[in-house]
Protein backbone atom coordinates (compact mmCIF):
# COMPACT_ATOMS: atom_id res chain seq x y z
CA UNK A 1 0.00 0.00 0.00
CA UNK A 2 2.74 2.20 0.43
CA UNK A 3 4.02 1.68 -2.91
CA UNK A 4 0.76 2.89 -4.11
CA UNK A 5 0.93 6.02 -2.44
CA UNK A 6 4.16 6.90 -3.58
CA UNK A 7 3.58 5.92 -6.72
CA UNK A 8 0.35 8.60 -6.74
CA UNK A 9 2.50 11.16 -4.72
CA UNK A 10 5.32 11.04 -7.57
CA UNK A 11 2.95 10.90 -10.24
CA UNK A 12 0.95 14.07 -8.80
CA UNK A 13 4.24 15.77 -8.00
CA UNK A 14 5.16 15.43 -11.43
CA UNK A 15 2.36 16.97 -13.22
CA UNK A 16 2.19 19.91 -10.98
CA UNK A 17 5.98 20.42 -11.54
CA UNK A 18 6.18 19.76 -15.36
CA UNK A 19 2.82 21.76 -15.85
CA UNK A 20 3.91 24.92 -13.73
CA UNK A 21 7.84 24.89 -14.64
CA UNK A 22 9.34 21.97 -16.61
CA UNK A 23 6.92 22.03 -19.95
CA UNK A 24 7.63 26.14 -20.13
CA UNK A 25 12.03 25.41 -19.46
CA UNK A 26 11.63 23.16 -21.88
CA UNK A 27 9.97 25.10 -24.60
CA UNK A 28 12.48 27.87 -24.18
CA UNK A 29 15.24 24.76 -25.03
CA UNK A 30 13.01 23.85 -28.34
CA UNK A 31 12.63 27.68 -28.80
CA UNK A 32 16.53 27.34 -29.26
CA UNK A 33 16.90 24.29 -31.32
CA UNK A 34 14.09 25.51 -33.70
CA UNK A 35 15.62 29.35 -33.58
CA UNK A 36 15.82 29.40 -37.37
CA UNK A 37 12.07 29.25 -37.79
CA UNK A 38 10.46 33.13 -37.92
CA UNK A 39 6.86 33.62 -38.43
CA UNK A 40 6.27 34.45 -41.71
CA UNK A 41 4.36 37.57 -43.02
CA UNK A 42 3.43 38.04 -46.68
CA UNK A 43 1.56 41.69 -46.08
CA UNK A 44 0.29 41.57 -50.20
CA UNK A 45 -2.17 39.32 -48.43
CA UNK A 46 -5.07 40.76 -48.29
CA UNK A 47 -8.27 38.92 -48.93
CA UNK A 48 -12.38 39.63 -47.89
CA UNK A 49 -12.04 39.90 -44.10
CA UNK A 50 -15.96 40.37 -42.10
CA UNK A 51 -14.39 41.49 -37.79
CA UNK A 52 -17.54 39.76 -36.19
CA UNK A 53 -18.12 41.37 -32.75
CA UNK A 54 -19.57 39.07 -30.10
CA UNK A 55 -21.66 41.16 -27.48
CA UNK A 56 -24.06 40.09 -24.78
CA UNK A 57 -25.50 43.06 -23.15
CA UNK A 58 -22.31 45.38 -23.72
CA UNK A 59 -24.02 49.22 -24.17
CA UNK A 60 -20.69 50.14 -22.10
CA UNK A 61 -18.65 49.43 -24.32
CA UNK A 62 -20.10 48.44 -27.60
CA UNK A 63 -20.29 51.95 -29.07
CA UNK A 64 -16.21 52.58 -28.33
CA UNK A 65 -16.12 49.26 -30.25
CA UNK A 66 -17.93 50.30 -33.27
CA UNK A 67 -15.74 53.05 -33.65
CA UNK A 68 -12.73 51.11 -33.18
CA UNK A 69 -13.37 48.76 -36.00
CA UNK A 70 -14.09 51.08 -38.28
CA UNK A 71 -10.45 52.73 -37.53
CA UNK A 72 -8.95 49.66 -38.87
CA UNK A 73 -5.69 49.91 -41.10
CA UNK A 74 -7.15 47.70 -43.98
CA UNK A 75 -8.67 48.26 -47.53
CA UNK A 76 -12.94 49.53 -46.49
CA UNK A 77 -13.52 47.57 -49.83
CA UNK A 78 -12.61 44.17 -48.36
CA UNK A 79 -13.46 44.67 -44.65
CA UNK A 80 -17.10 43.63 -43.72
CA UNK A 81 -18.61 44.33 -39.70
CA UNK A 82 -20.91 41.85 -37.99
CA UNK A 83 -22.44 42.76 -34.20
CA UNK A 84 -23.18 39.02 -33.28
CA UNK A 85 -26.21 39.94 -29.83
CA UNK A 86 -26.10 36.91 -27.73
CA UNK A 87 -29.65 38.01 -26.86
CA UNK A 88 -29.13 41.45 -25.82
CA UNK A 89 -31.86 42.41 -23.35
CA UNK A 90 -30.35 46.42 -22.77
CA UNK A 91 -29.55 49.33 -25.06
CA UNK A 92 -26.66 47.48 -27.10
CA UNK A 93 -28.74 46.31 -30.02
CA UNK A 94 -29.79 49.73 -30.10
CA UNK A 95 -26.78 51.66 -30.36
CA UNK A 96 -26.27 49.07 -32.77
CA UNK A 97 -28.84 50.04 -35.10
CA UNK A 98 -28.34 54.18 -34.44
CA UNK A 99 -24.48 53.89 -35.25
CA UNK A 100 -25.19 52.31 -38.51
CA UNK A 101 -28.12 54.08 -39.72
CA UNK A 102 -25.29 56.91 -39.51
CA UNK A 103 -22.14 54.57 -41.11
CA UNK A 104 -23.91 54.42 -44.81
CA UNK A 105 -20.19 54.45 -45.78
CA UNK A 106 -19.47 51.16 -44.29
CA UNK A 107 -20.63 47.61 -44.44
CA UNK A 108 -21.74 47.11 -41.18
CA UNK A 109 -24.73 44.55 -39.90
CA UNK A 110 -26.15 43.60 -36.62
CA UNK A 111 -27.13 39.67 -36.04
CA UNK A 112 -29.69 38.99 -33.27
CA UNK A 113 -29.77 35.66 -31.55
CA UNK A 114 -33.29 35.11 -30.63
CA UNK A 115 -32.42 32.74 -27.49
CA UNK A 116 -29.27 33.82 -25.30
CA UNK A 117 -27.49 30.21 -25.73
CA UNK A 118 -23.51 31.94 -25.60
CA UNK A 119 -20.95 33.23 -27.08
CA UNK A 120 -20.17 30.05 -29.14
CA UNK A 121 -23.60 29.74 -30.16
CA UNK A 122 -23.76 33.30 -31.55
CA UNK A 123 -21.02 32.88 -33.38
CA UNK A 124 -22.45 29.93 -35.28
CA UNK A 125 -25.76 31.54 -36.26
CA UNK A 126 -24.00 34.83 -37.30
CA UNK A 127 -21.30 33.21 -39.76
CA UNK A 128 -23.86 31.50 -41.46
CA UNK A 129 -24.02 35.49 -43.18
CA UNK A 130 -20.48 35.68 -43.37
CA UNK A 131 -19.63 35.88 -47.33
CA UNK A 132 -15.99 37.00 -47.00
CA UNK A 133 -12.95 34.72 -47.33
CA UNK A 134 -11.78 35.48 -43.73
CA UNK A 135 -13.61 35.77 -40.32
CA UNK A 136 -11.98 37.88 -37.59
CA UNK A 137 -13.30 37.75 -34.12
CA UNK A 138 -13.22 39.86 -31.12
CA UNK A 139 -14.68 40.69 -27.73
CA UNK A 140 -17.08 44.26 -27.39
CA UNK A 141 -14.35 45.35 -24.38
CA UNK A 142 -11.28 44.58 -26.53
CA UNK A 143 -9.91 47.30 -28.45
CA UNK A 144 -8.07 46.41 -31.25
CA UNK A 145 -4.82 48.10 -32.73
CA UNK A 146 -5.40 50.05 -36.22
CA UNK A 147 -2.74 47.22 -38.00
CA UNK A 148 -4.55 43.99 -36.44
CA UNK A 149 -6.43 42.80 -39.22
CA UNK A 150 -3.71 43.53 -41.44
CA UNK A 151 -1.36 41.65 -39.31
CA UNK A 152 -3.65 38.30 -38.82
CA UNK A 153 -3.99 38.11 -42.85
CA UNK A 154 -0.49 38.55 -43.42
CA UNK A 155 0.24 35.35 -41.24
CA UNK A 156 -1.72 33.11 -42.97
CA UNK A 157 1.38 32.47 -45.87
CA UNK A 158 0.26 28.72 -46.69
CA UNK A 159 -3.10 26.43 -47.02
CA UNK A 160 -2.12 24.44 -43.77
CA UNK A 161 -2.42 27.78 -41.42
CA UNK A 162 -5.79 27.58 -40.53
CA UNK A 163 -6.20 29.76 -37.81
CA UNK A 164 -3.97 32.70 -36.71
CA UNK A 165 -4.30 34.40 -33.06
CA UNK A 166 -3.16 37.74 -31.64
CA UNK A 167 -1.81 39.16 -28.69
CA UNK A 168 -3.82 40.44 -25.47
CA UNK A 169 -2.69 43.31 -24.30
CA UNK A 170 -3.50 44.30 -20.65
CA UNK A 171 -3.98 47.62 -20.32
CA UNK A 172 -4.26 48.08 -16.76
CA UNK A 173 -1.30 45.65 -15.41
CA UNK A 174 -0.57 48.13 -12.39
CA UNK A 175 -4.29 48.46 -11.84
CA UNK A 176 -4.50 46.21 -8.87
CA UNK A 177 -2.58 43.07 -7.35
CA UNK A 178 -5.08 40.82 -9.43
CA UNK A 179 -4.34 42.41 -12.67
CA UNK A 180 -1.01 42.39 -12.23
CA UNK A 181 -0.97 38.57 -11.40
CA UNK A 182 -3.18 38.05 -14.58
CA UNK A 183 -0.63 39.90 -16.74
CA UNK A 184 2.16 37.93 -15.38
CA UNK A 185 0.57 34.78 -15.87
CA UNK A 186 -0.81 36.25 -18.94
CA UNK A 187 3.09 36.92 -20.50
CA UNK A 188 4.31 33.32 -19.59
CA UNK A 189 1.36 31.77 -21.63
CA UNK A 190 2.32 34.21 -24.44
CA UNK A 191 5.54 32.92 -25.14
CA UNK A 192 4.64 29.24 -24.71
CA UNK A 193 2.87 30.02 -27.56
CA UNK A 194 5.20 31.74 -29.88
CA UNK A 195 7.52 28.52 -29.70
CA UNK A 196 4.68 26.43 -30.10
CA UNK A 197 3.44 27.89 -32.95
CA UNK A 198 6.81 28.55 -34.55
CA UNK A 199 7.54 25.12 -34.61
CA UNK A 200 4.11 23.31 -35.39
CA UNK A 201 0.76 24.51 -34.10
CA UNK A 202 -0.51 26.50 -31.01
CA UNK A 203 -2.38 24.11 -28.86
CA UNK A 204 -5.09 27.18 -27.23
CA UNK A 205 -5.81 30.91 -28.53
CA UNK A 206 -7.52 33.64 -26.95
CA UNK A 207 -10.94 34.89 -27.67
CA UNK A 208 -10.01 38.73 -27.78
CA UNK A 209 -8.64 38.54 -31.26
CA UNK A 210 -8.17 35.49 -33.97
CA UNK A 211 -8.88 34.73 -37.67
CA UNK A 212 -9.68 31.72 -39.66
CA UNK A 213 -10.63 30.93 -43.21
CA UNK A 214 -14.93 31.30 -43.49
CA UNK A 215 -14.74 28.16 -45.21
CA UNK A 216 -12.42 26.61 -42.17
CA UNK A 217 -15.49 27.80 -39.80
CA UNK A 218 -16.93 25.04 -37.84
CA UNK A 219 -20.02 24.66 -35.81
CA UNK A 220 -19.39 23.86 -32.50
CA UNK A 221 -20.97 22.49 -29.48
CA UNK A 222 -22.42 26.33 -27.63
CA UNK A 223 -20.84 24.96 -24.56
CA UNK A 224 -17.00 24.49 -26.37
CA UNK A 225 -15.20 27.86 -26.76
CA UNK A 226 -12.94 28.70 -29.91
CA UNK A 227 -9.93 29.58 -27.74
CA UNK A 228 -9.64 25.68 -27.21
CA UNK A 229 -11.66 24.10 -29.95
CA UNK A 230 -10.46 25.66 -32.90
CA UNK A 231 -6.74 25.40 -32.27
CA UNK A 232 -7.15 21.32 -31.63
CA UNK A 233 -10.21 21.05 -34.17
CA UNK A 234 -7.45 22.66 -37.06
CA UNK A 235 -4.35 20.29 -35.77
CA UNK A 236 -6.43 17.23 -35.78
CA UNK A 237 -7.09 17.86 -38.77
CA UNK A 238 -3.28 18.08 -39.72
CA UNK A 239 -3.34 22.03 -40.11
CA UNK A 240 -1.96 24.76 -37.94
CA UNK A 241 -2.85 26.91 -35.44
CA UNK A 242 -0.48 29.64 -35.18
CA UNK A 243 0.06 32.90 -33.55
CA UNK A 244 1.26 36.35 -34.66
CA UNK A 245 1.86 38.62 -31.54
CA UNK A 246 2.03 42.04 -33.72
CA UNK A 247 -1.49 41.71 -34.31
CA UNK A 248 -2.35 43.48 -30.62
CA UNK A 249 -5.93 43.58 -28.80
CA UNK A 250 -6.09 45.89 -25.70
CA UNK A 251 -8.08 44.61 -22.27
CA UNK A 252 -8.53 45.16 -19.00
CA UNK A 253 -7.56 42.42 -16.57
CA UNK A 254 -10.33 41.67 -13.64
CA UNK A 255 -9.29 43.92 -11.24
CA UNK A 256 -10.79 42.51 -8.28
CA UNK A 257 -10.81 38.48 -6.89
CA UNK A 258 -14.15 38.12 -7.77
CA UNK A 259 -14.60 38.73 -11.22
CA UNK A 260 -11.22 37.18 -11.96
CA UNK A 261 -12.12 33.69 -9.90
CA UNK A 262 -15.43 33.75 -11.96
CA UNK A 263 -13.99 34.16 -14.84
CA UNK A 264 -11.96 31.12 -14.86
CA UNK A 265 -15.12 29.18 -13.06
CA UNK A 266 -16.38 29.47 -16.47
CA UNK A 267 -12.92 28.53 -18.12
CA UNK A 268 -13.29 25.36 -16.75
CA UNK A 269 -16.91 24.75 -17.57
CA UNK A 270 -15.84 21.59 -19.63
CA UNK A 271 -12.55 21.04 -17.48
CA UNK A 272 -12.96 17.53 -17.48
CA UNK A 273 -13.34 17.10 -21.45
CA UNK A 274 -10.22 19.09 -22.33
CA UNK A 275 -7.75 17.04 -20.22
CA UNK A 276 -8.01 13.98 -23.08
CA UNK A 277 -10.28 15.63 -25.22
CA UNK A 278 -9.69 13.25 -28.55
CA UNK A 279 -7.43 9.85 -27.61
CA UNK A 280 -5.54 10.28 -31.39
CA UNK A 281 -3.60 13.00 -29.74
CA UNK A 282 -1.65 10.29 -27.92
CA UNK A 283 -0.37 9.43 -31.57
CA UNK A 284 2.63 11.29 -31.37
CA UNK A 285 4.05 9.79 -34.45
CA UNK A 286 1.09 11.45 -36.54
CA UNK A 287 0.71 14.32 -34.43
CA UNK A 288 4.41 14.99 -33.41
CA UNK A 289 5.02 18.14 -31.72
CA UNK A 290 1.46 19.07 -30.84
CA UNK A 291 1.22 15.50 -28.76
CA UNK A 292 4.04 17.34 -26.83
CA UNK A 293 2.48 20.46 -26.31
CA UNK A 294 -1.15 19.67 -25.45
CA UNK A 295 0.55 16.88 -22.55
CA UNK A 296 2.48 19.73 -21.34
CA UNK A 297 -0.13 22.86 -21.58
CA UNK A 298 -3.16 21.41 -21.64
CA UNK A 299 -3.79 18.12 -20.07
CA UNK A 300 -1.18 18.71 -17.00
CA UNK A 301 -2.66 21.75 -16.69
CA UNK A 302 -6.41 20.50 -16.27
CA UNK A 303 -5.02 18.11 -14.15
CA UNK A 304 -3.62 20.53 -11.41
CA UNK A 305 -7.31 19.83 -9.33
CA UNK A 306 -7.21 16.67 -8.46
CA UNK A 307 -3.37 16.29 -8.45
CA UNK A 308 -2.31 19.02 -5.57
CA UNK A 309 -5.62 17.08 -3.93
CA UNK A 310 -3.72 13.50 -4.33
CA UNK A 311 -0.21 15.03 -3.01
CA UNK A 312 -1.49 16.37 -0.19
CA UNK A 313 -3.53 12.96 0.63
CA UNK A 314 -0.16 10.62 -0.15
CA UNK A 315 2.31 13.07 1.62
CA UNK A 316 0.23 13.09 4.68
CA UNK A 317 0.28 9.24 4.52
CA UNK A 318 3.82 8.72 3.91
CA UNK A 319 4.64 11.08 6.56
CA UNK A 320 6.31 8.72 8.94
CA UNK A 321 8.29 7.48 6.15
CA UNK A 322 11.41 9.79 6.34
CA UNK A 323 12.41 13.13 6.44
CA UNK A 324 11.61 13.96 3.02
CA UNK A 325 7.97 13.49 3.28
CA UNK A 326 7.91 15.73 6.23
CA UNK A 327 9.50 18.27 4.58
CA UNK A 328 7.57 18.21 1.00
CA UNK A 329 4.41 17.68 3.40
CA UNK A 330 5.74 21.00 5.51
CA UNK A 331 6.23 22.59 2.41
CA UNK A 332 2.89 22.02 1.00
CA UNK A 333 0.76 23.67 4.23
CA UNK A 334 3.31 26.55 3.74
CA UNK A 335 1.98 27.09 0.65
CA UNK A 336 -1.17 27.68 1.35
CA UNK A 337 -0.86 29.27 4.64
CA UNK A 338 0.81 32.14 2.52
CA UNK A 339 -2.36 32.45 0.03
CA UNK A 340 -4.17 32.34 3.63
CA UNK A 341 -2.05 35.01 5.04
CA UNK A 342 -2.64 37.11 1.81
CA UNK A 343 -5.78 36.99 2.67
CA UNK A 344 -5.87 37.92 6.12
CA UNK A 345 -3.32 40.97 6.29
CA UNK A 346 -4.79 42.08 1.95
CA UNK A 347 -0.55 42.54 1.56
CA UNK A 348 0.34 44.04 -1.67
CA UNK A 349 3.61 41.40 -1.77
CA UNK A 350 3.91 40.56 -5.70
CA UNK A 351 5.08 36.97 -3.84
CA UNK A 352 2.10 36.65 -1.75
CA UNK A 353 -0.33 37.57 -4.57
CA UNK A 354 1.40 35.14 -7.17
CA UNK A 355 0.69 32.01 -4.48
CA UNK A 356 -3.13 33.08 -3.92
CA UNK A 357 -3.60 34.03 -7.79
CA UNK A 358 -2.54 30.47 -7.76
CA UNK A 359 -4.48 28.60 -5.27
CA UNK A 360 -7.34 30.72 -6.58
CA UNK A 361 -7.23 29.44 -9.57
CA UNK A 362 -7.19 26.20 -8.49
CA UNK A 363 -9.99 26.83 -6.60
CA UNK A 364 -11.80 27.84 -9.86
CA UNK A 365 -10.73 24.42 -11.62
CA UNK A 366 -12.52 22.75 -8.87
CA UNK A 367 -15.66 24.64 -9.10
CA UNK A 368 -15.45 23.95 -12.59
CA UNK A 369 -15.52 19.98 -11.89
CA UNK A 370 -18.19 20.81 -9.53
CA UNK A 371 -20.50 22.45 -12.10
CA UNK A 372 -19.75 20.01 -14.84
CA UNK A 373 -20.80 17.05 -12.27
CA UNK A 374 -23.85 18.60 -10.86
CA UNK A 375 -25.32 19.45 -14.52
CA UNK A 376 -24.38 23.85 -13.51
CA UNK A 377 -22.02 24.27 -16.06
CA UNK A 378 -23.48 26.43 -18.83
CA UNK A 379 -22.66 28.60 -22.08
CA UNK A 380 -22.91 31.39 -21.30
CA UNK A 381 -22.09 34.20 -18.03
CA UNK A 382 -22.32 37.40 -16.60
CA UNK A 383 -19.83 39.63 -18.08
CA UNK A 384 -16.88 40.84 -15.69
CA UNK A 385 -17.74 44.66 -14.85
CA UNK A 386 -14.21 45.56 -13.63
CA UNK A 387 -13.11 44.15 -17.03
CA UNK A 388 -15.13 46.96 -19.02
Amino acid sequence: MQLFFKILFFLSGFIIIWAMVGYPLSLKMIGKIYKSRRLKKDYSHQPTVTVMVVAHNEEKVILEKLKNILELNYPKNKLEFLVASDNSTDRTNEIVRNFIKNKHDYNIRLYEAKARKGKTNAQNEAQKDVKTEYLVMTDANSIMDKDSVKELMAAFTSEDIAYVTGRLSFINEESTDVSNAEASYWDSDLASREVEGRVQTITAGNGALYACRTKDYYEFNPIQSHDTAMPQLYALEGKRAIANHDAIAYEKAGEVIDDEFGRKVRMNRIILKHILPDARILNIFKYKWFSYFYFGHRTCRYLLWISHLIVLIANALLILESIFYIITFVGQLLFYLLALMKIITKSNNKYLTLVYYYCVTILAQWVGVYNILTGKAKPFWEKAESTR
